[in-house]
């Protein structure tokens, strides 16, 4: 199976090109972005060696359908999707924080809870929690945004302090995040899922703020079956999921967290094959609809630049 890896366009009216861990954004003339979901796959703040058929369109396609399932809770950057692997939106100033929001203690904030940490960027967590608990009610803890190597927690109070982001807009970027999470909880509900927690960027652009990048994908987000969560909740055994979680727990599994000496495991097609599976799962679950993988899918490069370039002339 085939898979897009990295990308070198070179589109009509380019000025410049940033890869990311799985993101390949072309900045178009002074008010456009292409951005290209590709098929690579990262944990641990590290790219896996291989990568993940159809991983790419599941992102976009899940990405761009929350996007207008949430458009009335706020401005978002999304203009069109030229192909099935491809967002072109419009070009913000991105803010240099993640807002993360969790309403369940599981994955890394459970690994900390766990080492005795009962203060989570500023938030003061309940003693007595077990492992995939639901907190009181959501809450924020967001990242420090970095180019490079681990993205690192912060409180709201330092982000303004600082002069990260301005108290105005963090307000505004705070009570975006709860309306977007809960709207998501609901869309999620209704497919017999729990969106247990996820992360949103904003932006700014002629002095409003706008959502940007993803949403609500398996990368950014961490859904739980709801069906059997009390039951497994009760007997402390693990949650069915459909995130990314699964892949950093088969790297541990394989005595590999990104830490200094290891080495990363073999990942085989069969391997990959397994988690396209597992993506393609999420979509299908979340969207409630059928995933019709994309035609033309020998040559994605090729099918990219072509569709685009086409969408590009239109503008």
């Amino acid at each position: 199976m085939k898979a897009l890896t990295k990308t070198d366009f070179h589109f009509e009216g380019q000025k410049s090109v940033y890869h990311g861990k799985v993101r390949d954004v072309y900045n178009i003339g002074d008010d456009l972005m292409v951005m290209v979901a590709t098929d690579r796959i990262s944990a641990f703040d590290v790219i896996l060696p291989k990568g993940i058929p159809y991983k790419g369109q599941v992102l976009n396609q899940i990405a761009a359908k929350f996007l207008d399932a949430t458009s009335d809770i706020c401005p978002n950057w999304k203009l069109a999707t030229p192909d099935p692997m491809v967002t072109v939106g419009l070009k913000c100033e991105g803010f240099r924080v993640e807002m993360i929001i969790r309403s369940i203690l599981t994955g890394s904030a459970w690994r900390e809870y766990k080492n005795g940490c009962r203060e989570l960027c500023g938030v003061k967590l309940p003693e007595g929690m077990k492992e995939n608990e639901r907190f009181p009610e959501p809450i924020i803890t967001p990242t420090t945004k970095a180019d490079e190597g681990h993205d690192l927690n912060i409180s709201r109070e330092e982000i303004i302090a600082k002069g990260i982001v301005s108290e105005e807009d963090y307000k505004v970027m705070e009570d975006y995040t709860r309306k977007l999470f809960a709207r998501g909880q609901e869309i999620a509900k209704k497919q017999g899922l729990i969106l247990v927690d996820t992360k949103y960027e904003f932006g700014k652009r002629d002095g409003k703020v706008y959502l940007i990048d993803e949403i609500h994908t398996p990368d950014s987000s961490r859904y739980f079956y709801a069906e059997g969560y009390e039951e497994k909740l009760a007997k402390g055994e693990p949650q069915k999921q459909l995130s990314k979680e699964f892949v950093r727990q088969w790297l541990i599994e394989h005595n590999f967290m990104n830490e200094p000496g290891q080495v990363m495991p073999e990942i085989t097609d069969a391997y990959a094959e397994s988690v396209s599976d597992r993506y393609i799962e999420l979509y299908e679950h979340i969207t409630g609809e059928s995933f019709k993988k994309a035609a033309d899918s020998d040559d994605l490069a090729a099918r990219i630049e072509k569709n685009v370039s086409s969408w590009l002339k239109t503008r």
